[in-house]
């Protein structure tokens, strides 16, 4: 179903069937070429990929936002119903679900799409009880736009501290030297000893493979993919229970598939540490326009001693100075250990409207300020009168 709504100078169209997002692929593409801070995350083909294993029990709400027969930007929305102890809830919310650190939406022209859609949530009618949009970079890229669209759009939030991810920004030092000098001394040597002791046990030997827009899943592509599922079942990753290694069998198919979407977007990006051949290190990363993001990593418990995973991340950040690359987010979370490659931490914000009309809503927000009374404090969005 498509719904469309005018305001004086956009024009917002409502995409609810997952079969007309194929059709936007062409505009989706080159506005996620413009979009700031953009990522994989915020592709057409990896919400593809999400919505087809995740989305049986969820509502799709895209909002095209155009200035006449121009579309400006995209709004990707989801409605979730999620079960909690006090009420089933229905959230309208980005459909990033943890997977990365920082969303929003696509194209240059954030702050008008941010508007136009939020005034069109505000038209429609509600099928809602909680709005809430986290992983907003407040403090980089979105630049405080979320907040004054939610101000002009008439919609009362709160903002609350919702992740905080480790990032390198390599146009800090503009060298691999210059970076590399600036660790902490005991951990360069540290790094320097596990090259040492692997380099004892055989060929050492860095591999990475990146594709390029448009590539099919080869063979190759397809046994690096095999090498990290096999690292990671000779890791603590193996027993996991939380549903979110690349070996869960709740989410093994769901990697898979994205794995083939990321090559062919010219997305992908796997670095392998390999022992006389054989792979005891990985780190599984997106990447789109000089920005990589580490999604999964892992070694094998046999070569944990002798920091085959610390080796592998060198080499990693010094290939990808030698790339070009800009940042290298190691993801949210994690960051005593992620604390000796880091150049800046970032938070991520969770900007939420409670309806007043919505009694579940009202009880999701007493319980949230019971629990702010202990675990902090928020910042209130007030609605212009």
């Amino acid at each position: 179903m498509t719904l469309s709504a005018t305001s004086q100078l956009t024009s917002v169209r409502e995409i609810n069937d997952f079969q007309d997002l194929a059709a936007l692929a062409p505009t989706w593409e080159a506005l996620l070429a413009e979009t700031p801070g953009g990522t994989f995350f915020q592709s057409l083909p990896w919400l593809q990929t999400y919505w087809t294993h995740f989305g049986a029990n969820q509502r799709l709400r895209v909002l095209v936002v155009s200035n006449g027969e121009e579309v400006i930007g995209i709004l990707p929305l989801i409605i979730r119903t999620t079960r909690r102890r006090i009420a089933t809830v229905k959230v309208l919310t980005y459909p990033l679900d943890e997977w990365g650190s920082f969303y929003g939406p696509i194209g240059s022209q954030t702050a008008a799409t941010l508007t136009a859609a939020l005034n069109h949530i505000r038209r429609t009618r509600r099928d809602w009880d909680v709005m809430e949009l986290p992983w907003v970079d407040s403090e980089g890229d979105d630049r405080g736009e979320t907040a004054q669209a939610l101000e002009n759009a008439g919609f009362q939030a709160t903002r609350e501290t919702w992740q905080t991810s480790a990032l390198i920004d390599l146009t800090v030092h503009g060298t691999w030297e210059n970076y590399w000098a600036s660790r902490q001394s005991h951990w360069r040597n540290n790094v320097r000893r596990s090259e040492k002791k692997l380099a004892a046990r055989g060929k050492v030997t860095y591999v990475r493979y990146r594709s390029e827009p448009g590539q099919t899943l080869d063979a190759i592509c397809g046994e690096l993919f095999d090498a990290c599922e096999a690292i990671a079942r000779a890791s603590w990753q193996a027993n996991s229970s939380t549903g979110n290694t690349l070996v869960h069998e709740e989410v093994r198919e769901f990697f898979r598939d994205c794995h083939v979407a990321a090559n062919q977007a010219g997305s992908l990006d796997i670095n392998l540490l390999l022992l006389d051949g054989k792979p005891v290190a990985f780190n599984y990363a997106y990447h789109h326009q000089g920005s990589v993001f580490g999604l999964r990593t892992g070694f094998d418990a046999a070569a944990a001693r002798d920091g085959a995973g610390s080796v592998l991340q060198a080499r990693m950040i010094e290939d990808s100075f030698n790339r070009g690359d800009r940042t290298y987010n190691l993801g949210p979370g994690y960051l005593e250990c992620k604390r000796y490659w880091l150049t800046e931490t970032r938070p991520s914000f969770r900007y939420t409207h409670f309806p007043a009309a919505a009694p579940v809503a009202q009880l999701v927000r007493a319980k949230r300020s019971l629990q702010r009374m202990w675990y902090g404090q928020t910042q209130r969005v007030e609605p212009k009168k």
